[in-house]
């Protein structure tokens, strides 16, 4: 399943530093001049799960095998971006392709590092952009209605609820909201994502703070958590210097780094598992002397679509899952165990997968 998070912010605020230590490469020229990010620089990241480890050790697996999920590095957006300023045609165009953005904020003084609007302010900077994507919806509404006034007027039944849809949008965008905003009823969803607002999309904020600040946050840190709560949003404070410093050290090095600094888990692993919980992922587990496999499914999927996530043909010929809560794998030393002690269980295809289930599916094509 490919869950892509756009990391989003003005030039030189430290988003592709921080894309550099998420994929622990330089595929993304992090330089002190606005657009060095030119194209999307596209990254697969495993999802840090401590329980892999634990099934994989009990199971016997030879190998480990992680979740994933894809970020995008995206160009930096200027104002004007709405109407083609910098590279704004090209940085509106990669954020729709996204599930969800993570707006990376300025958070840190560095007179070698130059600011596009010569001061530090991160609200004023989450400001720009989402008006900018505010601006962009806006536009993009407006463009589509003339194409609904014939389908309207032969009473089109899609037509109806889109052109409903729209003005809704139209709505919230001019008292200034972003579209994620707006109460969109259940039966409306799907019409609503086809909308592909950008201000619909799920929101995760990142306070990028200097090295000094990584355990504790500083002054600017205060304002971006303080706005992420009021919106009830995520938010992460990280300090992408440290990150990417600390990317290229082994396990035990990066312990003593993180010792030193006053952090418990590098700043990545609770950014990884914030975009995790933004998208309402979950995850469940598939283990044998082979391999040990974590798989990321959406929270509410039945036992046939997440046995879809392995391959499709699971899916179509789904018969059963023989089902194991991690918590009882673990307790009863493995599928035996587990057996014996009466606590694998056999799901149908109505069944809800729970986050951290062992799963064996049967199926016939």
């Amino acid at each position: 399943m490919g869950f892509k998070c756009g990391i989003v912010g003005l030039p030189n605020v430290g988003k592709s530093t921080l894309f550099n230590a998420l994929t622990k490469t330089a595929n993304a020229q992090a330089a002190n001049y606005p657009f060095c990010t030119i194209e999307p620089n596209v990254g697969d990241v495993a999802v840090p799960e401590a329980r892999l480890d634990v099934i994989a050790e009990i199971g016997g697996s030879a190998t480990r095998i992680p979740a994933r999920m894809n970020f995008v590095d995206i160009a930096g957006l200027v104002k004007g971006a709405s109407k083609g300023e910098g590279m704004g045609n090209q940085f509106l165009a990669n954020i729709r392709e996204t599930d969800a953005i993570i707006y990376v904020l300025r958070c840190f003084e560095d007179e070698d590092v130059t600011h596009v609007d010569g001061r530090i302010d991160p609200m004023s900077d989450f400001e720009t952009i989402e008006t900018e994507l505010m601006l962009a919806d806006l536009e993009s509404l407006e463009k589509r209605k003339p194409g609904l006034e014939k389908k309207l007027k032969q009473n089109d039944k899609e037509a109806i609820q889109t052109m409903r849809l729209i003005e809704t949008a139209i709505a919230v965008l001019e008292e200034g909201k972003p579209a994620r905003t707006a109460e969109i009823e259940d039966d409306d969803q799907k019409a609503w994502r086809m909308l592909q607002l950008l201000t619909s999309k799920p929101v995760l904020y990142v306070a990028n703070v200097d090295e000094d600040s990584a355990a504790s946050g500083n002054v600017f840190s205060e304002k971006v958590m303080a706005h992420a709560q009021s919106e009830g949003a995520q938010a992460v404070v990280i300090s992408a210097q440290i990150e990417s410093e600390m990317a290229v050290l082994d396990d035990e090095e990066q312990a003593e780094y993180l010792d030193a600094i006053g952090l418990t888990e590098p700043g990545l692993n609770r950014l990884i598992q914030a975009g995790y919980a933004l998208l309402g992922l979950k995850t469940y587990f598939t283990v044998g002397p082979k391999e040990a496999r974590a798989w990321t499914f959406q929270e509410g999927w039945t036992a046939p679509r997440c046995a879809g996530v392995i391959h499709g043909d699971f899916e179509k010929g789904f018969i059963k899952a023989e089902t194991t809560a991690f918590d009882d794998y673990v307790e009863n030393n493995g599928e035996q165990g587990a057996k014996d002690a009466g606590k694998v269980r056999q799901e149908g295809k109505t069944y809800i997968v729970k986050d951290g289930d062992i799963m064996l599916f049967k199926f016939n094509v």
